[in-house]
């Protein structure tokens, strides 16, 4: 058996080979209370021995994925200097899938796991795992249906504690005051920028109104209208009506009470329908607010025509999107996020996405980068599930709440680091109007 300095010093040498780098930036601290790496860095702490015999069976994101959410791994402090540090690291400082191990890293690997007492069967991956590759092909009608249920019908009630009153779940717009302990160079404090939160989701669906020139009488659709925020604000506060689309029953059902209890039932229309389905167009203005992630690059063609197709001429659509911001890379199906946030989500540069309008018939009249927007509304949101915790974890699982940490903390960073980000494209189908000669309508 290992003294209690080997266990630690045993499993900082593991992570290194399966991270690809010389040292790990963490203090390790194993299920036996031993430690080691450098004094005063993040903790990340094996709970036990299941925590890597999930990285043997799985030596990559994946096993780490497992590990974190079923609780053998934990980040025990600030989740978002854990992260830091360890997005950093070797692997997982280069975009795209971890390389492979070698199998003279393997054999390491394995030689550490019986040393430790780690070697047995594969643990069964936690439950909150996404199997929706069953369901079809990729982007079929069915298993676009999975993967959406899979991330959205968790429950409104866990959706509510994260976003809170707005329930809108997509980047806010704050202000520039935002807010005043931020320093140059860190972001500020999660539990002020929550205290700020409804006020910056309501500016960024007025935001979206004004650039759709919407007006009364005008007949808008809602693609991925989640729980009705943006449909409840464009009826609400213009006069729109509208029709929203999701393949979310959970969603459905909360934005059709929230239509009936703000009145709105005969201005806003929820429909449980894939956009593919909507065929009682034309509309005077289409509003796609962080949907088009779940399209996929190959389905993008189709998705920009079948919008074009829905316009009257003149007609304006605002596409709302996280952009891939790091160049050209293969998609890792077992990584994170594939695995248990999004299934088949798909990010595009800003490049792909303007391509695709423009060659759908579009003609492009803004584009507004979101990137640090988002970073701040992660932010907040996170700070709500900590503060909600325990509830969280009755509404959903243990497991779930850990995904949404991770994802939510993880995003975050990719954001504040450039790796990823958010654009706001407004287009107008030729015809009709001209559109205006400045953006002082909007801005």
């Amino acid at each position: 058996m290992a003294t209690r300095r080997g266990n630690a010093d045993r499993l900082a040498r593991a992570l290194a080979i399966v991270l690809g780098t010389g040292d790990i930036p963490l203090r390790l601290r194993a299920w036996d209370g031993s430690e080691a790496g450098p004094e005063g860095a993040p903790v990340l702490e094996f709970r036990s021995r299941r925590a890597l015999r999930r990285i043997l069976w799985s030596p990559g994101q994946l096993g780490l994925s497992r590990a974190y959410v079923s609780g053998d791994i934990d980040a025990p402090g600030d989740i978002f200097a854990a992260f830091t540090a360890l997005s950093s690291a070797g692997k997982f400082a280069e975009p795209g899938p971890f390389k492979p191990l070698t199998p003279g890293e393997l054999w390491t690997l394995f030689g550490t796991a019986v040393r430790l007492g780690a070697l047995g069967p594969n643990p069964a991956p936690p439950a909150e795992e996404a199997r929706v590759a069953k369901k079809g092909r990729v982007h079929s009608r069915r298993r676009d249906s999975a993967a959406i249920s899979h991330h959205y019908d968790v429950g409104n009630d866990f959706y509510s504690l994260v976003l809170g009153p707005s329930m809108v779940y997509s980047c806010a717009v704050w202000p520039d005051a935002t807010p005043s302990e931020a320093v140059e160079g860190q972001e500020p404090a999660g539990s002020s920028l929550a205290n700020g939160l409804d006020a910056a989701q309501e500016a960024k669906l007025d935001l979206v109104c004004r650039k759709l020139g919407l007006t009364a009488g005008m007949r808008v659709l809602d693609v991925g209208c989640g729980w009705g925020s943006f449909a409840l604000h464009a009826a609400g506060k213009y006069g729109a009506t509208v029709v929203g689309v999701t393949l979310s029953n959970e969603q459905a059902i909360l934005a059709r009470k929230r239509a009936a209890d703000a009145g709105l039932t005969g201005s806003v229309d929820i429909r449980v329908q894939d956009y593919r389905d909507v065929d009682d167009g034309p509309f005077d203005a289409i509003s796609s607010i962080g949907m088009s992630e779940h399209v996929g690059r190959a389905e993008m063609p189709r998705y920009t025509a079948a919008l074009f197709n829905l316009l009257r001429p003149g007609g304006r659509l605002l596409n709302h999107a996280i952009s891939w911001n790091a160049g050209p890379t293969d998609p890792d199906p077992d990584s994170f996020i594939p695995r248990y946030v999004f299934p088949d989500g798909e990010m595009i540069s800003l490049g792909e996405m303007s391509l695709a309008l423009e060659s759908a018939g579009f003609e492009i009249l803004d584009v507004e980068a979101l990137r640090r927007h988002y970073a701040l509304t992660l932010r907040a949101w996170v700070s709500r599930l900590e503060e909600h915790w325990d509830e969280a974890v009755k509404l959903t699982s243990l497991g779930r709440a850990r995904v949404w940490r991770l994802y939510m903390a993880s995003s975050a960073l990719g954001f504040e680091n450039g790796l990823t980000g958010v654009n706001q494209v407004l287009v107008q189908r030729p015809g009709g109007n001209p559109p205006p000669l400045r953006r002082t309508d909007w801005i």
